[in-house]
């Protein structure tokens, strides 16, 4: 059975979770102005997952924190869930994204000094929820790392660091999960019982994926992919995607 949602999951019908339009980031680069992303459209329906395929540099992260709301386009609209995020200042874009959206990273972004536990409780600090101790303990649970709330994650590896990451994302309930080559610090064994866990999560939650990497293998299990080249966003047909093979760096 495959772990990835099916495209019948996707509702047509409904508004998009991201709908990007004439999108652009530019940036000084010296005396001069360096392009990143130019004129992107973008339409991601509720419960879709979607692999943005790119080489390093291409501009994939930058793009995922435009369309997170972490950073301003310097052209073009944007809309989360129906509201303009570039009509939004930063603290409304965090408003917006507060319990509705979640993160994984390759780097796990874990505070050092808080445990397992107290790092999956940092979005509940912000997002109202019914005995939110118990639910962070419930999803570490559900990541094989019920025995390891009081671990501090310099005493986890790295496969239990991005466990508790996705534990961490998932503990609002959000209703899009933006991941940034979260298998990228990890080895083939570790990254494929991650990225297992990663579409069982999305797929009993129903929410909707937005994953950026360079791993083939790793796009050809979303719905649908894209590839960023030349700061453009081109279709590319899942059955394009060679599965032994990265983009090159």
């Amino acid at each position: 059975m495959s772990l990835s949602p099916t495209c019948e999951s996707v509702n047509s019908a409904a508004a998009p979770v991201l709908l990007a339009r004439g999108l652009s980031k530019h940036v000084a680069s010296g005396s001069r102005e360096l392009t990143i992303l130019r004129d992107l459209e973008l339409e991601v329906q509720p419960g879709e997952s979607l692999a943005i395929l790119g080489q390093s540099g291409a501009g994939k992260s930058t793009l995922l924190a435009l369309l997170a709301g972490l950073d301003t386009p310097s052209a073009g609209e944007l809309d989360m869930f129906g509201t303009s995020l570039t009509a939004l200042d930063e603290d409304g874009r965090a408003a917006l994204r507060n319990g509705r959206v979640g993160f994984v990273f390759q780097n796990f972004q874990l505070l050092p000094t808080l445990t397992a536990l107290e790092n999956v409780l940092l979005p509940t600090e912000l997002t109202p929820l019914d005995r939110p101790e118990q639910r962070a303990r419930q999803w570490l649970e559900r990541v094989g790392l019920g025995e390891r709330l009081a671990h501090l994650p310099k005493q986890l590896s790295g496969g239990e660091q991005q466990r508790v990451a996705l534990a961490r994302a998932f503990v609002t309930g959000p209703e899009l999960v933006f991941a940034d080559e979260p298998t990228g610090n990890l080895d083939p064994e570790t990254g494929e019982r991650i990225i297992q866990t990663l579409f069982e999560l999305n797929r009993s939650e129903r929410t909707t994926l937005v994953l950026v990497t360079h791993d083939h293998a790793l796009a050809r299990r979303c719905d649908r992919c894209l590839q960023l080249a030349s700061g453009k966003l081109v279709d590319m047909p899942l059955s394009q995607l060679d599965p032994a093979a990265e983009v090159s760096s």
